[in-house]
């Protein structure tokens, strides 16, 4: 049995020992918001989080909403560094994308767009292109009409 005994009000504790609550403070506010998205995923977002969730996919993981920088992935698998985006029709040429899509390649995670309708009506194609990136199959940038994947700097220095 594992015992942690919690400081005495008022004393300092080392950084490295913080656990539970102690933590929690100053994640509260991003934590709060990735379960704030997670209540209002889309239908396509819904439908692949069922083929994700449970290490479905070949057996990775994937978390939803994880927040990285300032931003939320819709979907990532911490030990492939890949992030997973749906996006719909608004995300169309959009620069702010661009800011994000460089941030995360910038902390290291790979960025795989995939289409809003194409997660509703080619699921399998898209599961395939989501397992071809985990693979390490998908290992250049690559933008095409219905999907983009960026990796991220550390994987084009390999």
């Amino acid at each position: 049995m594992v015992i942690f005994l919690l400081p005495v009000y008022g004393e300092k504790v080392p950084e490295g020992r913080m656990r539970g609550s102690a933590m929690r403070g100053k994640n509260e506010p991003k934590i709060a918001k990735a379960r704030e998205l997670r209540k209002v995923e889309n239908d396509a977002e819904e439908k692949l989080w069922h083929e994700l969730r449970g290490r479905r996919l070949n057996g990775h993981k994937f978390v939803r909403q994880l927040p990285i920088g300032p931003y939320f992935a819709d979907f990532a698998c911490r030990e492939a560094n890949l992030v997973v985006e749906v996006d719909g029709s608004q995300h169309a040429g959009r620069s702010h994308d661009r800011y994000r899509d460089e941030t995360m390649n910038a902390n290291g995670w790979s960025i795989l767009r995939v289409w809003h309708a194409d997660v509703l009506t080619s699921r399998t194609n898209v599961l395939d292109t989501i397992t071809a990136a985990l693979d390490g199959r998908l290992d250049r940038k690559m933008i095409g009409v219905d999907v983009k994947f960026l990796p991220s700097d550390t994987s084009e220095q390999r």
